[in-house]
């Protein structure tokens, strides 16, 4: 389902000619290779798994292990030269999403890489792959998404044998994109201090014929403070609405003519510190390639970020648009806290909302990263399998 390589970020904004998005300096950029790459699935438990780094050394890399929506941080060893990374323990675990993050410096440019895959599930059964993770605290928009590692053909006895519940108790409906994705949402945006259980009683559920679930767990999550920022593409700003604050208001730059910002409500689904972000990933062909984006929070699967931008001139943030269709907010190289970018990446969560309007371009997908809030409830409802 994944509408582009996710390792790499979408898209970029545009700066001066003076501009060297790369880093500057001479000689090539630091190169990040990971394996297996990203967006494999079915990947055998004997990997192998290892990250590399063709000149300079890795700075850190990350990797978790998420399982029935546990995260397990994966140990590891680094070369002694400091370009190789590899597991303690060689052996992946059967029916899991691993993500990997690796930073990479040569000592005058730094270079991030995200990748994420799936290792196998047995023959003839079918495992969902749960957001948001187990005893997480999310913001008020956060949709409950299976992803399953088939197609389900009974989606009515798929969608009973899963459970969303909250405390305070409210409606929470299903709604199925295609056959391999069912998200559960309340009407409205869930009531801070809520918590939310999810239970999979998929065990032994034949979801396709001959194919029967493997997953009998149960998890939970709280949700957060409420915060909902609103982008005006056409005034060049943000405004922050964060309960028990006066709302902010920062000024930052969307979509240029040609590569514009969806309108509509969507959710932050991931946090990184620093990014890669490669037109060519998303039909930009070789316009930009930028190696440490700093404050990435990603929108959409498709490539929308709200992110640092660091390569832009201050006269541009609040009077003109100029990225690939991101949303960019004043930062310096590296990230720096005290800037507009540094602050709302301080201040947010996964889950929190931001929409766009009055942006020349149509409204997200509703299944474009997670974009069910752009349905209404009577459409969303409609999207169940229970009726």
């Amino acid at each position: 389902m994944l509408a582009l390589v996710a390792a790499l970020a979408g898209c970029g904004a545009g700066g001066g000619p003076a501009d060297d998005p790369a880093g500057g300096g001479p000689g090539r950029p630091v190169r990040i290779t990971i394996t297996p790459s990203d967006g494999s699935v079915g990947v055998g438990p004997d990997g192998p798994l290892e990250v590399r780094v063709e000149r300079g050394r890795l700075e850190s890399v990350k990797v978790v292990r998420v399982r029935d929506a546990r995260k397990e941080p994966v140990p590891g060893e680094l070369s002694g030269d400091g370009r190789r990374w590899r597991p303690v323990d060689g052996v992946l675990a059967l029916a899991a999403k691993y993500t990997v993050h690796a930073v990479a410096s040569d000592g005058e440019r730094r270079a991030a890489r995200h990748a994420s895959f799936t290792t196998v599930v047995p023959r003839e059964r079918f495992i969902g792959y749960v957001t948001p993770e187990n005893r997480a605290t999310v913001g008020t928009g956060m949709i409950v998404s299976l992803e399953f590692n088939r197609e389900i053909a009974d989606r009515m006895a798929v969608e009973r044998a899963v459970r969303v519940t909250a405390d305070p108790e409210v409606p929470v409906a299903g709604h199925w994109f295609g056959r391999d994705r069912l998200d559960f949402r309340p009407e409205r945006y869930w009531e801070p201090g809520t918590e939310v259980t999810v239970a999979l009683g998929l065990r032994d559920v034949e979801g396709a014929p001959g194919v029967f679930g493997l997953q009998r767990k149960a998890f939970t999550f709280t949700v957060g403070r409420s915060q909902v920022s609103t982008v005006d593409a056409a005034a060049h700003t943000m405004r922050v609405v964060r309960a028990g604050e006066e709302p902010v208001t920062v000024p930052v730059t969307a979509g240029a003519p040609g590569s514009t910002t969806y309108n509509g409500r969507m959710v932050v689904t991931e946090m990184l510190d620093v990014t890669r972000m490669d037109g060519a990933t998303v039909g930009y062909g070789g316009e930009y390639d930028i190696p440490d984006v700093p404050h990435a929070m990603r929108l959409t699967r498709s490539g929308t970020f709200l992110h640092g931008n660091y390569w832009a001139g201050d006269s541009v943030f609040g009077r003109s648009n100029v990225s690939h269709g991101c949303v960019g907010l004043r930062d310096v190289k590296g990230g720096g806290h005290a800037t507009p970018a540094g602050w709302f990446y301080d201040r947010s969560l996964i889950g929190d909302v931001v929409e766009v309007v009055n942006s020349d371009d149509r409204t997200v997908a509703p299944d474009n990263g997670l974009g069910g809030w752009n349905l209404d409830w009577r459409e969303w409802r409609a999207g169940s399998a229970l009726g």
